[in-house]
């Protein structure tokens, strides 16, 4: 090999070092399964429903309704058969009084909000979100659901999690598209997500004169991976809050 060829390599390979060096951090991945909600009832979230115009309204009820029942995938948590755990799920009653682009609105509110009217209270993602994970009960219906997450920048991204149209408990997974800024240049560069609603659509051509269904455990798959380097804790928004609120005691 010519020595000027040579030392072509080796200017390449160090190039190669520098930029893993350089970015390495950028590929480290620490991924984790955190389940967001259990639908048990239990959390520090309640769960509430709102619908569009044609939702069945009587002098007794309204519908949608949500409740708790005690029902459960058994893929997922076996028959319970002894009562050891105390599980349910999250059931939704819905009517409409005409076919077609009907929706139903699953969001939550803080559990200890007691106000008429509590506020929605999105839930925070950690990490980078992978993916979203739900298990769902359908009864073979033409409907399919949606995930409405927002960004750092507020704007809202509706992630299709799929349709509905099959018999029983199924499992749905659905990827974050790569597109949704989920980090910064600046510190601190972890620009997490929230989590807003679910949304229920009903097809057209599709029965709604009375339907069931039922939600549980909705987790995500998140890469909890953060660089550390010397003063890192300065980019801790709540470190930094701490430090100025002492400043000057």
């Amino acid at each position: 090999m010519k020595h000027g060829s040579f030392k072509a390599v080796c200017l390449i390979v160090w190039a190669c070092i520098t930029v893993l060096s350089t970015y390495g951090d950028d590929i480290i991945v620490d991924l984790e399964s955190k389940v967001m909600e259990a639908f048990n009832g239990d959390s520090e979230y309640t769960w509430k429903v709102a619908a569009s115009k044609f939702a069945t309204k009587t002098d007794d009820v309204s519908y949608p309704q949500l409740t708790y029942v005690d029902a459960w995938p058994v893929a997922l948590f076996g028959n319970n058969r002894d009562g050891s755990q105390t599980i349910k799920s999250l059931g939704l009653h819905g009517r409409f009084d005409r076919q077609g682009y009907n929706w139903m609105d699953i969001y939550p509110v803080r559990a200890d909000d007691t106000g008429d009217n509590p506020a929605p209270a999105e839930i925070p993602l950690p990490g980078r979100v992978r993916n979203l994970d739900l298990w769902i009960w359908g009864s073979n219906l033409n409907f399919y659901i949606e995930a409405y997450l927002r960004d750092y920048q507020g704007v809202v991204h509706v992630i299709p999690m799929g349709d509905i149209a099959f018999t029983g408990w199924k499992n749905l997974k659905a990827n974050i598209p790569n597109t949704i800024p989920q980090a910064k240049r600046i510190l601190p560069r972890l620009a997490a997500m929230t989590f807003v609603k679910f949304r229920v659509w009903t097809q057209p051509v599709e029965k709604v004169a009375d339907f069931y269904v039922y939600f549980k455990q909705f987790k995500i798959l998140t890469d909890m991976f953060e660089s550390y380097f010397d003063g890192d804790d300065l980019a801790d928004p709540e470190q930094v809050q701490k430090l100025w609120a002492n400043a000057g005691n």
